[in-house]
């Protein structure tokens, strides 16, 4: 099992925390000089660097939000000189100022870091072909992904997002075993594989590393039966580094957090009281190792939990659950939490469906209601009428016993949902319009 860097990914749990607490100390003296707006927060609840001499400290700390990234956009929070800043990143925006971040040449060594543990961690070496179909620009997947694949001697196919027909033309062409997307497009990329007719067996991918959206177990098996890969998640976030703040390896039993430079903490995110390993809540991330933009205990609102016992792939890191969704990103509906990916485990189990769907809320008086419009198959459409609507009461039946709600169960012809390159739009809420 390929290990990038054992030193590291395999410490012994005191010396791990030794660590950790050296660099949470370095860290938090580095912002309280450097950043005013963690000095005023740390002065008003009477915190000095000085306090911070361990890892246990990190309860002291206060945590930070999006909204403050936000509200001192666009360089506000930088803990360097602009002079330091190599690289400029930025949210998408779709909702208030864009989330900005930046990186010190250090910054951009440690990305490819742990980026080259990332891609190893699915048995990659400098023998495989990488086909990276994130995007490049101010999104941070594609070029993370392609510096920690060229830290390993990999050869890096940047063939960014988009452009269906071109990509699987040079998958076939170029040889490329491994492959990097949102799991949404690698579904459609078996899609449009199996309506060209290709024989599988000339495309050479072993390996996909997906993330940048929630996905669950059955859309796992779905991409691996399909495009005859093993699928492993990634999970990051441009505020505390991009992609490579965790990934799984072929155990699949848990995403391994570079826990020696991001420390990771779940905590209620109602009282914000740290919980107990194996409980659930959201994850929050400290950065001991960044220069240029280090966050205390950032709120990411993803929800998982997280396992601090060895893997028995060797790696002693901490691992996080694979991201059920986000509290803020939750819907609820009638009072009942509920998550896409809860709807898409329910159509993927049953496999009599294709794997496209969308969650359309709205209002029916005062009361909210929830259709799931799911997509049929090719053959499923030429199918006799009855034998869809048997499908649609089969479907509605197992999806209200997971939520406990009712809905309505719409399938559509195939093709109808819009297909995404990027993260796919799986909520349409009418609710607030």
């Amino acid at each position: 099992m390929t290990i990038w860097n054992p030193k590291y990914e395999c410490m012994g749990d005191e010396e791990k925390r030794i660590l950790q607490g050296i660099r949470l100390a370095e860290t938090v003296s580095h912002v309280y000089e450097n950043v005013p707006f963690y000095k005023k927060k740390m002065d008003s609840i009477g915190i000095l660097p000085g306090d911070i001499k361990c890892i246990d400290n990190l309860k002291d700390l206060p945590f930070t939000y999006k909204t403050d990234l936000r509200e001192h956009y666009p360089y506000g929070l930088f803990a360097v000189p602009m002079d330091d800043v190599v690289r400029i990143h930025a949210s998408s925006g779709t909702t208030g100022k864009r989330t900005v971040v930046g990186y010190t040449r250090e910054d951009i060594d440690v990305w490819a870091e742990v980026m080259a543990r990332t891609i190893s961690a699915c048995g990659a070496t400098k023998s495989d072909i990488l086909q990276n179909a994130y995007g490049y620009g101010l999104f941070t997947g594609g070029l993370g992904v392609h510096y920690g694949a060229e830290k390993i001697g990999m050869s890096v196919i940047p063939i960014s997002g988009g452009n269906t027909k071109r990509q699987i033309e040079l998958m076939l062409d170029f040889g490329s075993t491994i492959i990097s997307c949102t799991p949404s497009y690698a579904l459609y990329l078996a899609e449009v594989i199996e309506e060209q007719k290709i024989d599988r067996s000339k495309i050479k991918l072993r390996a996909g590393i997906f993330g940048a959206e929630p996905w669950s177990e059955n859309m796992r098996r779905d991409i691996e039966e399909r495009l005859g890969v093993l699928a492993i998640d990634i999970y990051g976030l441009s505020e505390i580094i991009g992609p490579g703040v965790s990934q799984e390896c072929p155990e699949k039993c848990g995403l391994h957090v570079n826990d020696d430079h991001f420390i990771p903490e779940i905590i209620d995110p109602d009282t914000e009281k740290v919980l107990d390993y194996g409980e659930q809540g959201e994850i929050v991330f400290t950065t001991v190792t960044k220069k240029a933009l280090p966050l205390l205990r950032y709120r990411t609102r993803d929800i998982s939990k997280l396992d601090n016992q060895p893997c028995a792939c060797g790696r002693t890191s901490y691992r996080m659950e694979k991201v059920t969704g986000r509290t803020d990103d939750m819907l609820i509906i009638r009072g009942v939490n509920v998550f896409p990916t809860q709807i898409e485990s329910v159509l993927l189990e049953l496999g009599e469906t294709a794997p496209h769907y969308q969650l359309i809320v709205s209002k029916m008086g005062s009361m909210d209601a929830l259709e799931v419009q799911v997509e049929m198959t090719q053959a499923l459409f030429s199918d006799e009428v009855k034998k869809i609507e048997d499908l649609e009461r089969k479907l509605k039946f197992n999806i209200e016993s997971t939520l406990a709600i009712s809905a309505k169960v719409t399938l559509v012809e195939p093709k109808t949902i819009a297909r995404s390159e990027g993260k796919a739009q799986r909520v349409i809420d009418n609710r607030n319009l």
